[in-house]
């Protein structure tokens, strides 16, 4: 799934681990869309979110989440940036 947003930037489905996590993150907990507005590094490689919100998240280093992350495009049209290619032979 991809949302086309404003400015030459599509959303794009991303896994994140709490090595990959990054601010503006969009990440779905109990059914409510949440952005990630800051993070802290814990003990062992975990990290606490915290979200526009104000709540809190602990992920650990096994956590696996699918989020929605603002990817830009340079040039071209945002629709198609992530499209896979095809080519003809």
């Amino acid at each position: 799934m991809k949302v086309t947003a404003l400015g030459g930037a599509v959303l794009s489905p991303v896994e994140i681990t709490s090595v990959t996590v990054q601010r503006g993150d969009i990440i779905q907990v109990g059914g409510q869309q949440c952005r990630v507005s800051d993070l802290f590094q814990l003990p062992g490689g975990a990290k606490r979110l915290v979200f526009d919100s104000g709540e809190l998240l602990t992920i650990h280093t096994m956590t696996r989440l699918v989020a929605l992350r603002l990817v830009r495009v340079r040039g071209g049209d945002p629709a198609h940036a992530l499209a896979t290619r095809h080519h003809r032979r």
